[in-house]
């Protein structure tokens, strides 16, 4: 399954976001936090990542009200994990979701915004459904 696009699966849709209402979609999902979860996200994918450099990110919003990012243009990242010895290869779309998980997580324990937490679980439903679930837990394992 790819969520790139509008796509579905049992129980959750994902909707990626037009270009007319991106500047929306931060401010709506984390308000006053949304350049911190932003800058986390990307914090996080170039630890995780060698091969990201930056650039262009999509906004995916998700019918259970979660949300995620992921780098452009879609193309295969390889993944680090220090802090469990994962070491993998997934797409850009899994790797965002990965890395929008760690800073979900992180933030939410850093901040306590019961919104980052909600966000948290609601991406983490999405993943167990994603075609590379298992290189997207094993890394957050």
């Amino acid at each position: 399954m790819n969520a790139s696009t509008d796509t579905e699966s049992s129980n959750t849709t994902a909707r990626e976001v037009p270009e007319s209402e991106r500047i929306q979609v931060l401010p709506r999902h984390f308000r006053r936090h949304m350049l911190t979860v932003e800058g986390a996200v990307y914090d996080f994918m170039h630890n995780l990542s060698a091969d990201y450099g930056g650039g262009f990110w999509k906004y995916v919003e998700l019918s259970n009200g979660g949300f995620y990012m992921a780098p452009e243009p879609a193309r295969t990242l390889r993944i680090r994990v220090d802090g469990n010895g994962y070491e993998g290869s997934m797409s850009a779309e899994a790797a965002g979701i990965t890395a929008c998980l760690f800073a979900f997580s992180h933030l939410s324990f850093q901040i306590r915004e019961e919104s980052l937490s909600e966000h948290y679980y609601w991406l983490r439903e999405f993943a167990f459904e994603h075609a590379e679930a298992s290189a997207i837990f094993a890394a957050i394992d």
